[in-house]
């Protein structure tokens, strides 16, 4: 389905959500090859991708009707590794969740290979899928007043690492020592939509 949002913008809602991933690769592609419609920005989420700052929305229309993308055809993206300190206070309850240990627990979270679908929430903060969905837990029935900076943790079907100390609902796995976001670097944000990342398990302070 295909929106029109105000005058210069058009937002996305592909009948399957897993689709939206490839879909903003598949665009992102295009404008990089000079065959997509001007736009000044590609904003993925849940469910949509929205186009801002458009320029020729009924070209930028037709194209959208034509695109079949799937995550064969699109390039993967780069690959951060995160080392984390897994220690966090609810670990011991996600491992109960999955009725494993906590060793097992930390072993499960970080197999996979995560990816970027969207970023949200505050600067520099990516929800990651990956985990399969027996895994996925709830939020906190309370959420907290202040997760620590560099908190890995699980809600529902997502992974998140908080960019900073912020009020948050998640079950906090560890801790990362990576800078996740800072204004002052290029690019200022470690996580971006299509990035892969992989959690490494540390001893320590060195996450």
């Amino acid at each position: 389905m295909i929106r029109t949002v105000g005058e210069d913008a058009l937002l996305v809602e592909p009948a399957d959500p897993a689709e939206v991933g490839a879909l903003y690769r598949w665009l992102r592609e295009r404008q990089a090859e000079g065959e997509l419609p001007a736009v000044e920005e590609i904003v993925p989420a849940a469910r949509t991708v929205l186009l801002d700052g458009a320029t020729d929305l009924p070209a930028l229309t037709a194209l959208l009707r034509s695109a079949r993308p799937t995550a064969a055809d699109t390039a993967p993206g780069p690959l951060l590794e995160v080392p984390a300190v897994y220690d966090g206070a609810d670990l011991a309850e996600v491992a109960a969740l999955w009725d494993v240990s906590p060793e097992a627990a930390v072993r499960i979270h970080t197999e996979p290979e995560y990816v970027v679908a969207f970023c949200g929430f505050a600067p520099g903060f990516g929800y990651l899928t990956g985990l399969p969905q027996r895994y996925e837990v709830p939020r906190r029935a309370t959420p907290r007043s202040s997760v620590p900076a560099g908190s890995v943790a699980l809600a529902g079907p997502y992974t998140g690492v908080y960019p900073r100390s912020s009020p948050g609902g998640w079950q906090l796995l560890g801790r990362t020592g990576l800078d996740l976001w800072d204004a002052d670097r290029e690019p200022a944000a470690l996580l971006a939509p299509g990035v892969r990342v992989r959690f490494t398990a540390v001893r320590g302070d060195r996450g």
